[in-house]
C-alpha cells in the first residue's frame, strides 16, 4: 500500500464521519492525518511499524491506525463505518459537487443509497425538492453522474502505463517468454485509456494464462479469451485487459499492426507504386520486417514515432519526409509554474530549487498561487516581498542555478489579473490561470480568458481549460481564438503536464505552432515529485508534434532571463 492509497483511505474515514454526523474533532484528526502523510517524502510502507511515531510525526494513536491499514488493508474505524454504510452511498462520495452533509440528506431524508438511485429521483426532479438543494444543484448532479459514467472503465494514461509495465515485468519472468512489449493506448500514450494491451513472443501460451488468471485484481473474461489471447479487466477501475501470444518472428508486425489507430494503419499510400501495397497494413500482411523502421521504409515513408499513429496526417508528412525531430525530456532546461509551501505546496522554495538543481536543471520559475486563491493559502502582497527577499537569498547562494519570481495570478471573474500593478510588475513572469467560476459558457470562458491574455503583464497562460481528466470537463472554450490571441500578444501556453490535466490538450498543439505560439512544459508540482510529470507532458507535446525550438523551457537559464527581462521592459515602456 502506497501513500496515496494510505491518504485516500484517512479522507475516506473523515468524509464517512460526516456523513454519520460524528463530532468535528474526530473528523478534523483523520483530516490532519492525511494531510500529515501528503507531507511526507518517503513510502510509509517501508518504515518498521514502531518507528511509525517519530519518523512520520503521527500521534501514537493516528501510527498506529497506519501500521493496522499497512498490514491488513484496513483499520477498526474505518471498517466500522463501512460496515454500517450502504456501498451505494460510500460511491457517492466520490460524486463531484456533493459531500458528505448533502449525501447524507440524500440517504436520511430521500432514501438515495446508490448512483443509480440519485439519477432516477433527479430526472423525476425529486432532487429539486430536497432542502438545500435546489434545481441548479439537481442539474448539476445529472452532470456528474453522466461524467462519472462516462469515465468507467478508463484510467489516465501515467496509471495505466504503470499497470501495463507492472504487467509486463511480470510475464518477462515466464519460461519461454523472448518479448513482451505493452501496445495500443497505452504505446501511443493517449491521455485516457480504455485497453491496456500486451503483445508477448512466446511459443507456450499455457504459463501466461495461468500467470494472468492468478494475478491479484484482475478478472478473467474466458468468453472474449481463446489460446493465444486472453482478456479480462482490472476489477477496481473496470478497465480492459488485452493480452495476445504470438510467435517470436511475428513479434515486430504484430507489435506494429496493434500499435496504430485504424486511420493510421488503412491511410492509402502517397507514394505506393503499381502492384505495392496500398495500406502500412497491407505491407505488414505482406512480409516480416525485423524492426518497425524498416516497415517504415519499405513503404517509402519516413519512421513515424509511436505516438503519432493517430492518423491525423502523419501519414502525408511522413512520405514528404516533412515530421520534425520531437522534443525529448533531455531537452528541457528548466521547470517554470511549481508551487512551494509559501501556498499550497508540500516543499519548502530551497527543497523546490535544489531537488531542481540535483537533477541537473538550470533554473525554477516559482509560480505560488496568488490572493484571490485563499483556499490554495494564496500569497498576499507582504507574503509575495517576503518570497522574493528570499529568491535573492537562494539565487546568491545556489548560483548559477535560478529562481525566477512568478506567480500563478488567478484570472478574475471580468478577466483581469490578481493583485495591482505594482505589485504585478515585481514579478520575472505570471502564469495567468482560471481556478474559480468555472461554470462557464463558451462565449463567457473565451471572452475571459481573452481579456487575460491580453493583459501586458500575462507571461503565460495556465492550463487553459481547466479540465481535470476523468475528473471534471473543464470549462468549453474556442480554441482557435485563445490560440489566436496568445500568438498576436506573445503569450505562452502550458501544457500542464500533471497526468490529471495535460492541458492544452495535444490535438491543439498543431495548431498552436503553425500560429507561432511557444509552449512550455509545466508540472504545476507541488511536490518535488512532481518534477518527474514533466515526461507526461513532453509525451503529449510529441502527440501534437512539439519541437525543442518551440518549447520555450528548452532554453538556457540566460536565454530565459533575457525572455522575460525583454517582455517587461516592453509593457514598462
Amino acid at each position: 500500500m502506497d501513500n496515496r492509497a494510505l491518504i485516500k483511505a484517512f479522507r475516506l474515514t473523515a468524509q464517512l464521519l460526516e456523513l454519520h454526523d460524528e463530532n468535528a474533532f474526530k473528523i478534523r484528526a483523520y483530516e490532519g492525518t492525511a494531510t500529515a502523510l501528503e507531507q511526507l517524502e518517503f513510502p510509509v510502507a517501508e518504515v518498521e511499524r514502531p518507528g511509525l511515531p517519530d519518523r512520520t510525526g503521527l500521534s501514537k494513536t493516528q501510527a498506529a491506525k497506519v501500521a493496522e491499514l499497512l498490514d491488513t488493508g484496513t483499520f477498526k474505524e474505518l471498517q466500522e463505518l463501512l460496515d454500517k454504510t450502504p456501498p451505494g452511498v460510500v460511491e457517492l462520495l466520490n460524486i463531484k459537487g456533493i459531500g458528505p452533509k448533502k449525501v447524507r440528506a440524500l440517504w436520511r431524508e430521500a432514501g438515495i443509497e446508490s448512483p443509480e438511485q440519485l439519477r432516477e429521483a433527479a430526472e423525476a426532479g425529486q432532487v429539486a425538492k430536497l432542502k438545500g438543494f435546489g434545481a441548479k444543484t439537481q442539474e448539476s448532479l445529472l452532470a456528474a453522474l453522466a461524467f462519472t459514467d462516462q469515465s468507467a472503465g478508463k484510467l489516465l494514461f501515467s496509471q495505466a502505463e504503470q499497470l501495463a509495465g507492472d504487467l509486463a515485468e511480470r510475464l518477462r519472468q515466464l519460461p519461454g517468454v523472448s518479448e513482451v512489449a505493452p501496445t495500443g493506448e497505452v504505446r501511443r500514450a493517449l491521455e485516457i485509456v480504455e485497453t491496456i494491451e500486451l503483445l508477448v513472443a512466446s511459443s507456450n501460451p499455457g504459463p501466461i494464462h495461468a500467470l494472468l488468471n492468478a494475478a491479484p485484481g484482475l478478472r478473467h473474461d474466458a468468453l472474449r479469451s481463446g489460446p493465444f489471447a486472453w482478456r479480462g479487466t482490472v476489477a477496481d477501475s473496470g478497465v480492459s485487459v488485452a493480452v495476445r501470444v504470438v510467435a517470436a518472428d511475428e513479434f515486430v508486425n504484430q507489435l506494429f499492426v496493434s500499435t496504430g489507430n485504424e486511420a493510421h494503419l488503412a491511410a492509402v499510400l502517397p507514394k505506393a507504386g503499381p502492384g505495392q501495397p496500398a495500406s502500412l497494413r497491407q505491407w505488414a500482411k505482406r512480409e516480416r520486417f525485423a524492426s518497425e523502421e524498416a516497415l517504415y521504409e519499405k513503404a517509402g515513408l519516413q519512421y513515424v514515432v509511436p505516438e503519432l499513429r493517430e492518423g491525423l496526417g502523419e501519414i502525408e508528412l511522413a512520405a514528404e519526409h516533412k515530421i520534425p525531430e520531437l522534443l525529448q525530456d533531455s531537452d528541457l532546461l528548466g521547470s517554470l509554474h511549481n508551487h512551494s509551501t509559501y501556498s499550497d505546496g508540500s516543499h519548502s522554495l530551497r527543497q523546490m530549487a535544489t531537488f531542481l538543481r540535483d537533477a541537473g536543471y538550470e533554473y525554477l520559475g516559482i509560480c505560488d498561487h496568488s490572493q484571490a486563491a485563499h483556499y490554495a493559502n494564496g500569497l498576499g502582497p507582504e507574503r509575495v516581498r517576503q518570497q522574493q527577499r528570499e529568491i535573492d537569498e537562494l539565487n546568491q547562494e545556489l548560483a548559477p542555478f535560478r529562481i525566477f519570481k512568478g506567480i500563478e495570478a488567478d484570472i478574475l471573474g471580468d478577466g483581469s489579473l490578481d493583485y495591482d500593478e505594482a505589485l504585478r510588475d515585481s514579478f520575472d513572469f505570471i502564469v495567468a490561470s482560471i481556478h474559480s467560476n468555472l461554470k462557464m459558457d463558451e462565449q463567457r470562458a473565451t471572452e475571459r480568458l481573452l481579456a487575460a491574455i491580453a493583459n501586458p503583464h500575462t507571461t503565460m497562460l495556465g492550463h487553459p481549460t481547466g479540465r481535470l481528466l476523468l475528473r471534471r470537463a473543464g470549462y468549453p472554450i474556442d480554441f482557435k481564438k485563445v490560440i489566436d490571441a496568445c500568438a498576436e500578444h506573445q503569450v505562452i501556453i502550458e501544457i500542464n503536464a500533471n497526468p490529471w490535466r495535460l492541458d492544452l490538450d495535444w490535438r491543439w498543439v498543431r495548431y498552436a505552432i503553425s500560429q507561432g505560439v511557444q509552449l512550455s512544459i509545466n508540472p504545476d508540482a507541488h511536490h518535488t515529485d512532481g518534477y518527474a510529470d514533466m515526461r507526461y507532458g513532453v509525451l503529449a507535446g510529441r502527440k501534437g508534434m512539439l519541437t525543442k525550438a518551440m518549447t520555450f523551457n528548452t532554453k538556457s537559464v540566460d536565454e530565459a532571463a533575457a525572455y522575460f527581462a525583454a517582455r517587461k521592459a516592453k509593457y514598462k515602456n
